[in-house]
């Protein structure tokens, strides 16, 4: 073979290395990243260059992203050591870059092939790639095989696709702190209402539907009233999303505004039906109004198109209350009536959004059976209460946002002292 077909052959390959590289790059494009998860992406990593480029890999992931501004971002082995423990030993694994004596510790969040290979010694089967984008290490990948060493395009691959996986970590890590952040405020808006009388004891528990749902229509509040009485509310602005969110937060306000005039349930529904009817840009909702008043031992009811509550009498049985039903709010129609019931200090109030009791293809009536065949245990605490209720009814899995609201009054009977 001459010179120039033997530089033609290399220059061939050289080619061919280069084209693979591309397609390698652009299978990990559509691969990688589909899910702004940070699991998902690890997983989705090690996936990809199992399949492409080697016989094991994993990513060890730091329990947050590191600033590492004197770290050159494609480096291999050299820059980045990771301290691997024996495999099996089950021994913790920290990524010490150059930049910081003190690195965040990081776990194991996806494997794929044998764990073994990944602590081979040879190093020309073995690769230690940090997941660096923007000047923020997220962890570590590793990836071995059991015979054909990396080439310098297979590194440059392993480099460039850790890049790109380190970019959609940084932006999942990013979703996920903005979604915790509103979390934080959905739950401070729906889980602090107004503070009752102390004569009666109130707890209330929020949970919206699925991880990443963030904010949604379902409040609840107490409002304080003259005479030692107070306002229980648990309300369903209809729909989901930032846009059910802020007309929560208008029906809020102005129920507030209108219940400061201390009328009763149902004349307080006509009001807020009114005020919300002049805009016709806001969505209907639902809501049930119980005022409480400890001294006369009465609850007085009054409902815009919202489920009846459900009382917990004295020996722990649930009773579903029967209450006057009008239209929902923002139609202008009214209707609205109100009904009473004695209430004592052995008996427990609990208001609820319909994400509670409602499931997919099932009548209403045998959802709200399912609630009223629960029993407490005879004297258990309110937060006892609303956890066992959430727990039986599979709230956590509901297909809806979910609301409780239970209150008690406070029970004022004096202590005999033998």
């Amino acid at each position: 073979m001459s010179a120039s077909d033997g530089a033609q052959g290399a220059s061939a390959r050289e080619h061919a290395a280069v084209l693979d590289r591309l397609r390698a790059l652009e299978e990990a494009a559509e691969r990688i990243g589909a899910t702004l998860d940070a699991e998902s992406v690890c997983r989705d990593l090690v996936a990809f260059l199992r399949d492409r480029l080697c016989d094991a890999a994993a990513v060890d992931l730091l329990a947050e992203p590191l600033e590492v501004e004197d770290a050159p971002a494609e480096s291999i082995d050299s820059d980045f050591p990771a301290v691997m423990p024996p495999a099996g030993s089950g021994a913790a694994y920290e990524e010490r870059p150059r930049s910081s004596r003190h690195a965040p510790p990081a776990r194991r969040i996806a494997l794929s092939g044998p764990s073994e290979l990944l602590a081979a010694p040879e190093p020309s089967r073995t690769a230690t790639v940090p997941l660096t984008a923007q000047g923020r290490l997220h962890g570590t990948l590793l990836v071995a095989r059991a015979v054909a060493p990396f080439t310098e395009h297979e590194r440059a691959t392993l480099r460039s696709t850790a890049r790109l996986a380190a970019l959609h970590l940084g932006h999942a890590r990013s979703l996920a702190a903005i979604e915790e952040t509103a979390l934080h405020l959905q739950r401070a808006l729906v889980a602090e209402p107004g503070r009752p009388h102390p004569n009666l004891e109130v707890a209330g528990r929020y949970l919206p539907v699925g991880k990443h749902t963030l904010v949604g229509g379902d409040w609840f509040e107490t409002v304080r009233l003259h005479f030692g009485r107070s306002l229980l509310v648990v309300g369903d602005v209809m729909g989901h999303g930032l846009d059910a969110a802020v007309d929560m937060n208008a029906y809020r306000s102005a129920l507030r505004e209108v219940a400061s005039t201390d009328l009763p349930p149902h004349r307080v529904l006509r009001q807020l039906d009114a005020v919300v009817a002049e805009d016709r840009g806001r969505r209907p909702a639902t809501c049930l109004l119980i005022q409480v008043d400890p001294a006369r031992g009465a609850a007085g009811f009054a409902s815009a198109g919202h489920l009846p509550p459900v009382v917990f009498t004295a020996d722990g049985s649930a009773e579903i209350v029967d209450v006057p039903v009008g239209p929902p709010l923002g139609t202008g129609v009214g209707g609205y009536e109100l009904g009473t019931r004695e209430l004592s200090a052995h008996e427990t109030l609990l208001l609820f959004t319909d994400g509670l009791v409602e499931r997919r293809g099932e009548d209403i009536d045998h959802s709200l059976e399912r609630l009223a065949g629960l029993r407490m245990p005879p004297g258990a605490g309110l937060e006892t209460v609303v956890e066992e209720v959430l727990v039986r009814l599979d709230a956590r899995h509901a297909e809806d946002d979910v609301a409780v609201l239970a209150a008690r009054i406070r029970d004022r009977t004096p202590v005999s002292v033998v």
